[in-house]
């Protein structure tokens, strides 16, 4: 039984007809109209009905940036759209004869990856997506794991720092300070100023004007020593955020998606040492692997679909 998958984003909702093997069958995206929230309604309404027609489909998963109660039906807080209790499934359900599920954006990818992507062969799994933001899923003995309210694995403001630095979220220190891509950016420019091994940014943000992700994205392919040296500072934070979530969890593998994870090797080696470095009782159990993440920008669209497929069926 093919479903659809829709993941609304703070600037596009993607969409997909996906099968049962989480592959796209057929795909659409729109712009979103992140301060209104009855004309995403109306966008993905019509989207869905685009993309069933003539299939049998019976259920639809929505994918958001939020938190989401544990019904998975009420938005009770979107960073990026003008939703605050918003009853999404219900609205949905009115004009649609399927069974609607809502789910985190995160916890979709996640999902994604543990079924078709980096984690299908395990069943513990805990990935961290590293974008401008950090998300979060996790994944124990086979079951994502959403917490008593709905709105646990938000990975992203778990505190490494005390008193470190303000985050978005009201707290100080939290990892998404230190290991997200907007930090990764900062660093860049503090090993710019500094000088030294930082040439190659130096020498791009005074061509530039100002250093962009591009810039150090570029830099790093290239191997700058400075934008590298950024690179393994991320990594250091991500590591060290890896051992204690490990202390917790113990999953038996770490998955890193989002727009910084395309490093590959360049981020896993220094989060394998700081992981390493920081373990609790090291030596005296097995070590998860680490991972980059496999479906990319497809995944929030194919996990949200297969959660609504699974959640149809236990019907």
């Amino acid at each position: 039984m093919h479903a659809i998958g829709i993941d609304i984003g703070g600037t596009k909702i993607a969409g997909a007809l996906v099968s049962e093997k989480g592959e796209l069958v057929r795909e659409d995206r729109r712009p979103t109209p992140a301060g209104s929230p009855s004309a995403i309604i109306e966008i993905v309404v019509a989207m869905i009905e685009r993309l069933s027609a003539g299939q049998d489909v019976r259920a639809a998963g929505v994918a958001a940036a939020g938190f989401i109660d544990a019904a998975q039906a009420t938005v009770y807080y979107a960073p990026n759209i003008n939703w605050r209790n918003e009853p999404f499934q219900a609205r949905l359900s009115e004009r649609l004869d399927l069974d609607i599920t809502i789910d985190n954006d995160a916890n979709a990818a996640g999902w994604a990856e543990f079924r078709f992507g980096a984690g299908r062969d395990v069943r513990d799994m805990t990935m961290l997506t590293i974008g401008t933001g950090v998300g979060g899923a996790i994944v124990t003995h086979g079951e994502l794991f959403r917490g008593g309210f709905g709105a646990g694995a938000e990975l992203g403001h778990m505190r490494v720092v005390p008193n470190g630095l303000p985050c978005g979220c009201g707290a100080r220190g939290c990892i998404e300070q230190y290991g997200s891509g907007r930090a990764l950016l900062r660093m860049a420019n503090e090993i710019a100023d500094m000088g030294g091994i930082g040439i190659g940014l130096a020498a791009r943000r005074k061509s530039s004007g100002v250093l962009t992700g591009h810039d150090v994205a570029e830099l790093i392919v290239a191997g700058d020593a400075g934008a590298v040296q950024a690179l393994r500072e991320l990594g250091g934070w991500l590591g060290q955020a890896c051992a204690s979530l490990s202390a917790v969890l113990d999953p038996q593998l770490f998955v890193l998606g989002g727009g910084v994870a395309v490093a590959g090797d360049l981020l896993l080696d220094p989060i394998r040492e700081s992981y390493l470095a920081h373990l609790p009782a090291r030596g005296y159990h097995p070590e998860p692997s680490f991972a980059i993440a496999e479906l990319v920008n497809d995944a929030g669209v194919v996990g949200a679909a297969d959660l609504a497929r699974l959640h149809q069926l236990k019907r």
